[in-house]
Formats: structure tokens, C-alpha cells, sequence
């Protein structure tokens, strides 16, 4: 029930690749909505999370880790976490406690200097360093920007989370609920499928693989009286060599693939899931614009 000064607002999740944002974000939300893998650059768009509390409405977005873009997907997805940055009421710059200030912390630093949205630093993996070390890299980070708040944590095992929830609370403006109760997110369940698939293939694949693919959700029907969704989707690669090795011997590859994602599929919808799988070669598709609108990099 909505009073008069329930509180709602938007908070951003930035960093390097591979820092835990996602991992932070499902960790919130208590269920898992971003993908994850140990590769950087996993995540591609934005997700908005939705974290309801007592009086108020938390609206995360989880972004691209920032890096030094080489290609227009990589435009696409700096340009995503950038201007996540301008449009919240609150900025989590996530990094990691085993791993000193580098060139790519300084890079998001200089950008987040150009914006007036308050940032709380986060210190993420803080179980991997003594307190001493810990202690040592909140003084660098402090003398290096004036965040509005500093929270270590740890994302996988939830140590800190409570803490950095409550910490948060006061940079949220008053305003309305933005999404029902039992809402965690505004990304359609097609989305939240095809990463799912495309996590499988980041986390079986080596090299530059992973980078080079898109999964498109070609069909979703769900048959209620069967309690079954029956779902078709499409693994884009750029080269023939990847779609072979995706398929694997005899298809081993791909039915591997199909099974993991089927099954974390039927956890996330709670019903029966059959998934059918095919690989496409799309030729350099991560440079055309064409390609990059239709897989949904707009």
C-alpha cells in the first residue's frame, strides 16, 4: 500500500567488465534475471530490477561493464552503461576489493565527475583481501572522488547486501510505484530466455567465440493445458568454423547447450520447457547496423 511519502528511484550499477554487477543485481532480487559468467563484457543491454521494500521501490539497471570500446557493439554497450549514468537518482560504481584502481576505474571516475548524480562506491569480493588491505583501498578510491557513501561487500554470498540497501535508501526521491509487487523486472520473458541461452555458449565456449554470438527467441507458445512453453530460438555466429564448433560432433554441443539453458529456463518460468535450438551464420554481424537492430542492440 502506497503512503504519501513512499519513495522511488532509479540506481545504476557501473564498473569495469566483470566486477559483479549481475551477480549483485540477482543477488538483490533474490532470483536471477542477468546472466553471468566469468568472461568480461557478458552483459549486453541494460536490465532494469525491480527490489520492493517497506515504504518504497528500488528500480535497479545493471549496464555493460565500461570499457574501451573496438566495434559498434561495443559502442553500443559503453553507450548503454554511460548513459545509465545521466537518467538515475543514484550511482553504484562497483569494483573489486583484490584488485587496486587502474586505468579503467580512472577512465569510469573521470566520467562520472561530468555527472551530479550522487555515487556510493561499492567494494565488491571484499572475503578475498584482509581488512588492512580492504581499509587501504577505501583511503585510495576516497582520495581519488567524494562518494556519498562506501559499501564493501560480497555479491555471491550476499555478506553487505542488507547494509547496502539500507544505505541507498536516502538518495531515493519521493514518487509513485513504478511496477506491481510481484514484478522483478521489465525486460519480457523472451529477453531473460535468450540470455539464458547465450550464457550457456559464453560459459562452454573459449576465445573469441562467446563475443561473436546473438541468440534471437524465435518462437514462445505457451500451452497452459500441457503446462509447456514450447520455445525456438536462433544462436547467431560470424563464422562457419563457430557454428561448427557450437554444433560439436554428432551435435553433442548443441544438445549440451539446449539442456543447461532448458533447465534454468523451467526454473525461471516455473513450468515445462521444450527447447529446440538452431545455429546461424551471420557474417560479422556484430559490425552491422542492421544486424545489431534486428538482434535488439538499438
Amino acid at each position: 500500500m502506497m503512503t504519501e511519502d513512499f519513495k522511488s528511484g532509479f540506481v545504476a550499477i557501473v564498473g569495469r567488465p566483470n566486477v559483479g554487477k549481475s551477480t549483485l543485481l540477482n543477488k538483490i532480487l533474490g532470483q536471477k534475471i542477468a546472466i553471468t559468467s566469468n568472461k568480461p563484457q557478458t552483459t549486453r543491454n541494460r536490465i532494469l530490477g525491480i527490489h520492493n521494500f517497506e515504504g518504497g521501490q528500488a528500480l535497479f539497471v545493471d549496464t555493460p561493464g565500461i570499457h574501451k570500446p573496438k566495434g559498434k557493439l561495443n559502442r553500443y554497450m559503453v553507450d548503454q552503461a554511460v548513459g545509465a549514468c545521466n537518467d538515475v537518482d543514484l550511482v553504484l560504481f562497483l569494483v573489486e576489493a583484490n584488485d587496486k584502481p587502474g586505468g579503467g576505474d580512472e577512465f569510469i571516475l573521470k566520467l562520472l565527475e561530468k555527472t551530479a548524480t550522487p555515487v556510493c562506491l561499492v567494494i565488491n569480493k571484499i572475503d578475498m583481501v584482509e581488512p588492512t588491505s580492504l581499509l587501504a583501498l577505501i583511503d585510495e578510491y576516497s582520495q581519488r572522488f567524494d562518494f556519498k557513501e562506501v559499501v564493501p561487500i560480497c555479491a555471491e554470498n550476499g555478506d553487505g547486501v542488507p547494509q547496502l540497501l539500507d544505505a541507498l535508501e536516502p538518495y531515493l526521491p519521493v514518487g509513485p510505484q513504478y511496477y506491481p509487487e510481484d514484478q522483478l523486472t521489465d525486460q519480457p520473458e523472451r529477453f531473460i530466455v535468450a540470455e539464458m541461452v547465450r550464457e550457456k555458449v559464453m560459459r562452454r565456449m573459449s576465445e573469441e567465440i562467446p563475443y561473436g554470438v546473438a541468440v534471437r527467441v524465435e518462437t514462445f507458445e505457451e500451452k497452459p493445458e500441457k503446462n509447456l512453453v514450447v520455445i525456438q530460438a536462433t544462436i547467431h555466429v560470424e563464422r562457419d568454423s563457430h557454428k561448427k564448433i557450437i554444433v560439436g560432433k554428432a551435435g553433442r554441443m548443441i544438445k549440451t547447450l539446449g539442456k543447461e539453458a532448458r533447465m534454468e529456463i523451467e526454473r525461471f518460468l516455473g513450468t515445462k520447457v521444450f527447447l529446440e535450438l538452431f545455429v546461424r551464420v551471420d557474417k560479422d554481424w556484430s559490425q552491422s547496423e542492421r544486424m545489431l537492430r534486428e538482434l535488439g542492440y538499438e
